[in-house]
């Protein structure tokens, strides 16, 4: 059964005053986000752009925000994820309904973001775009492993100095990266897996302080039989699933 993301009346609230949901996501997809922000070394003149609107591109954005960007701009194509992403204070792009390359140009007076973040990984697509059939008859042919799209199009868009932060994951090779256009705009390239413990106090303290709380992006609520289904709900991006708490 789908539950709105904002009902948590039946939630149950720990003596902290706290309750389970808000402090779930300590584990992975807040810190994730948040790292990725970190990563970045926002000022407050910087435009960031995030790839991806799924849980941790969520946390992402929010991060950003509190960071203190001038701007954070969200790109995806599920409407859904995208009307969250705007809730949380950021300009949307649907890119299958625009150019990314153009609109990012219009937002930084066709100067580019400083800060570009892949919150997708090795699962993202163009839709028709060349390069995403370029990946596709690579993968086929097992010549590659991952779709470095997201990769490719932050390189090209960033502002000289920029700097790319990459929180969603990689597991093998990639093709047609212009390392060549990197490294003449300067840009600096961090990423890697999640420090949690680093970051878990500072941000148990900015949840208890009411700067964020992390359950805004669930969606769904069910019990742990029907985990299966829900895996495929989320997949298929289907019921405007975003993220999914099960119950045991």
């Amino acid at each position: 059964m789908r539950v709105p993301y904002a009902d948590k009346t039946h939630i149950k609230v720990p003596s902290n005053g706290l309750s389970d949901e808000q402090v779930l996501f300590l584990g992975d997809i807040f810190p994730t986000g948040w790292q990725a922000a970190v990563q970045c070394d926002i000022q407050p003149t910087d435009t960031v752009a995030v790839w991806g609107c799924g849980p941790v591109g969520q946390m992402t954005i929010r991060s950003a925000i509190l960071l203190g960007a001038k701007q954070v701009i969200a790109i995806d194509d599920v409407p859904e994820r995208l009307t969250m992403a705007q809730a949380g204070g950021a300009t949307t792009i649907n890119f299958d309904e625009e150019s990314v390359v153009e609109r990012l140009n219009d937002l930084t007076d066709g100067k580019g973001p400083e800060k570009c973040i892949d919150a997708v990984g090795m699962e993202a697509h163009a839709g028709g775009s060349f390069d995403a059939v370029y990946d596709k008859v690579k993968q086929t042919l097992m010549l590659e492993t991952d779709r470095p799209h997201v990769i490719r199009e932050m390189m090209y868009v960033c502002r000289p100095a920029g700097t790319l932060s990459i929180p969603g994951v990689y597991g093998g090779l990639l093709d047609k990266i212009p390392f060549g256009a990197a490294m003449n705009k300067g840009l600096t390239i961090r990423m890697g897996q999640t420090h949690v413990n680093r970051w878990t106090d500072d941000l148990l303290r900015r949840i208890e302080e009411g700067q964020i709380d992390p359950s805004f992006v669930v969606t769904h609520r069910v019990d742990l039989e029907d985990g299966p289904g829900m895996y495929k709900t989320f997949r298929d991006k289907e019921d405007g699933c975003v993220k999914v708490v099960l119950t045991p």
